[in-house]
Protein backbone atom coordinates (compact mmCIF):
# COMPACT_ATOMS: atom_id res chain seq x y z
CA UNK A 1 0.00 0.00 0.00
CA UNK A 2 1.41 3.36 -1.05
CA UNK A 3 1.59 6.09 1.54
CA UNK A 4 0.30 9.46 0.37
CA UNK A 5 2.70 12.24 1.23
CA UNK A 6 1.18 15.34 2.86
CA UNK A 7 3.04 18.66 2.57
CA UNK A 8 3.08 20.48 5.93
CA UNK A 9 5.69 23.22 5.47
CA UNK A 10 3.27 25.93 4.32
CA UNK A 11 4.96 28.60 6.45
CA UNK A 12 8.14 28.30 4.38
CA UNK A 13 6.53 28.07 0.96
CA UNK A 14 3.38 26.85 -0.70
CA UNK A 15 2.66 25.15 -4.01
CA UNK A 16 2.32 27.71 -6.78
CA UNK A 17 -1.24 28.45 -7.90
CA UNK A 18 -1.84 28.17 -11.65
CA UNK A 19 -2.97 31.80 -11.96
CA UNK A 20 0.19 32.96 -10.18
CA UNK A 21 2.36 30.82 -12.45
CA UNK A 22 0.64 32.29 -15.53
CA UNK A 23 1.18 35.86 -14.29
CA UNK A 24 4.84 35.14 -13.55
CA UNK A 25 5.43 33.63 -17.00
CA UNK A 26 3.78 36.67 -18.60
CA UNK A 27 5.94 39.06 -16.56
CA UNK A 28 9.15 37.13 -17.20
CA UNK A 29 8.47 37.25 -20.95
CA UNK A 30 8.61 41.06 -20.89
CA UNK A 31 12.09 42.29 -21.89
CA UNK A 32 11.79 45.82 -20.51
CA UNK A 33 13.66 47.47 -17.68
CA UNK A 34 10.96 49.36 -15.71
CA UNK A 35 13.36 52.28 -15.24
CA UNK A 36 13.81 52.76 -19.00
CA UNK A 37 11.79 55.27 -21.01
CA UNK A 38 11.39 53.14 -24.15
CA UNK A 39 8.12 51.28 -24.86
CA UNK A 40 9.30 48.02 -23.28
CA UNK A 41 10.42 49.83 -20.15
CA UNK A 42 7.13 51.70 -19.86
CA UNK A 43 5.21 48.41 -20.30
CA UNK A 44 7.28 46.80 -17.53
CA UNK A 45 6.69 49.84 -15.28
CA UNK A 46 2.95 49.67 -15.99
CA UNK A 47 2.88 46.00 -14.96
CA UNK A 48 4.66 46.80 -11.68
CA UNK A 49 2.32 49.70 -10.94
CA UNK A 50 -0.70 47.48 -11.66
CA UNK A 51 0.66 44.92 -9.19
CA UNK A 52 1.25 47.69 -6.64
CA UNK A 53 -2.39 48.84 -6.94
CA UNK A 54 -3.64 45.25 -6.61
CA UNK A 55 -1.57 44.58 -3.48
CA UNK A 56 -2.70 47.89 -1.97
CA UNK A 57 -6.32 46.99 -2.64
CA UNK A 58 -5.89 43.59 -0.98
CA UNK A 59 -4.53 45.11 2.24
CA UNK A 60 -6.61 48.29 2.31
CA UNK A 61 -3.70 50.64 1.63
CA UNK A 62 -2.86 53.33 -0.87
CA UNK A 63 -0.67 52.21 -3.77
CA UNK A 64 1.91 54.85 -2.84
CA UNK A 65 2.37 53.05 0.49
CA UNK A 66 3.34 49.72 -1.12
CA UNK A 67 7.05 49.10 -1.71
CA UNK A 68 8.40 46.00 -3.39
CA UNK A 69 11.77 44.64 -2.25
CA UNK A 70 13.90 41.72 -3.38
CA UNK A 71 14.18 40.10 0.06
CA UNK A 72 13.22 40.19 3.71
CA UNK A 73 16.68 41.53 4.51
CA UNK A 74 16.24 44.47 2.13
CA UNK A 75 12.77 45.18 3.54
CA UNK A 76 13.99 45.08 7.15
CA UNK A 77 16.92 47.37 6.40
CA UNK A 78 14.58 49.80 4.67
CA UNK A 79 11.99 50.12 7.43
CA UNK A 80 13.99 49.65 10.64
CA UNK A 81 15.11 53.21 11.16
CA UNK A 82 15.25 55.33 14.32
CA UNK A 83 13.95 58.36 12.41
CA UNK A 84 10.79 58.63 10.29
CA UNK A 85 9.10 61.46 8.50
CA UNK A 86 5.34 61.66 8.93
CA UNK A 87 4.20 64.43 6.65
CA UNK A 88 6.46 67.35 7.52
CA UNK A 89 7.15 66.07 11.03
CA UNK A 90 10.20 64.09 12.12
CA UNK A 91 9.48 61.20 14.51
CA UNK A 92 12.32 59.75 16.60
CA UNK A 93 12.21 56.13 17.70
CA UNK A 94 14.54 55.55 20.61
CA UNK A 95 14.46 51.79 20.94
CA UNK A 96 13.74 48.75 18.80
CA UNK A 97 12.21 45.75 20.57
CA UNK A 98 12.56 42.49 18.60
CA UNK A 99 11.55 38.97 19.49
CA UNK A 100 14.26 36.40 20.12
CA UNK A 101 13.07 34.38 17.12
CA UNK A 102 12.96 37.13 14.48
CA UNK A 103 14.57 36.95 11.06
CA UNK A 104 18.31 37.71 11.45
CA UNK A 105 17.93 40.94 9.47
CA UNK A 106 15.28 42.17 11.91
CA UNK A 107 17.37 41.16 14.92
CA UNK A 108 20.30 43.10 13.42
CA UNK A 109 18.11 46.19 13.71
CA UNK A 110 18.53 47.89 10.35
CA UNK A 111 19.72 51.44 11.05
CA UNK A 112 19.32 51.17 14.84
CA UNK A 113 22.57 51.10 16.82
CA UNK A 114 23.22 47.92 18.80
CA UNK A 115 22.62 49.72 22.12
CA UNK A 116 19.12 50.72 20.90
CA UNK A 117 17.97 47.12 20.34
CA UNK A 118 16.30 45.06 23.07
CA UNK A 119 15.37 41.42 22.65
CA UNK A 120 11.89 40.28 23.71
CA UNK A 121 12.06 36.77 25.16
CA UNK A 122 9.87 33.91 24.03
CA UNK A 123 8.36 31.13 26.12
CA UNK A 124 9.75 27.61 26.12
CA UNK A 125 7.22 26.91 23.34
CA UNK A 126 8.69 29.65 21.16
CA UNK A 127 5.75 32.03 21.66
CA UNK A 128 6.36 35.72 22.30
CA UNK A 129 6.35 36.43 26.04
CA UNK A 130 3.67 39.13 26.16
CA UNK A 131 4.20 39.78 29.87
CA UNK A 132 7.88 40.49 29.21
CA UNK A 133 6.97 42.77 26.30
CA UNK A 134 4.48 44.66 28.49
CA UNK A 135 7.14 45.11 31.17
CA UNK A 136 9.69 46.34 28.61
CA UNK A 137 7.25 48.86 27.18
CA UNK A 138 6.17 50.02 30.64
CA UNK A 139 9.82 50.65 31.52
CA UNK A 140 10.56 52.45 28.23
CA UNK A 141 11.64 56.05 28.78
CA UNK A 142 9.57 58.32 26.48
CA UNK A 143 12.41 60.86 26.60
CA UNK A 144 14.39 58.40 24.45
CA UNK A 145 11.79 58.59 21.67
CA UNK A 146 8.96 56.29 20.74
CA UNK A 147 9.45 52.52 20.96
CA UNK A 148 9.26 50.36 17.83
CA UNK A 149 8.24 46.71 18.23
CA UNK A 150 9.08 44.21 15.48
CA UNK A 151 7.56 40.74 15.83
CA UNK A 152 6.56 38.19 13.22
CA UNK A 153 3.12 36.69 12.93
CA UNK A 154 4.36 33.31 11.70
CA UNK A 155 7.82 31.78 11.73
CA UNK A 156 8.76 29.85 8.58
CA UNK A 157 11.37 27.79 10.44
CA UNK A 158 9.11 24.96 11.53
Amino acid sequence: MAVKRIYLDWNATAPLMGAVRDAMVEALAMPGNPSSVHAEGRAARALIEKARREVASLVGAEATHVTFTASATEAANQVLSPVYRVGKSRVSLGRLYVSAIEHPAVRAGGRFAAHQITEIPVTRLGVLDLDALSALLAAHDPADGLPLVAVMLVNNET
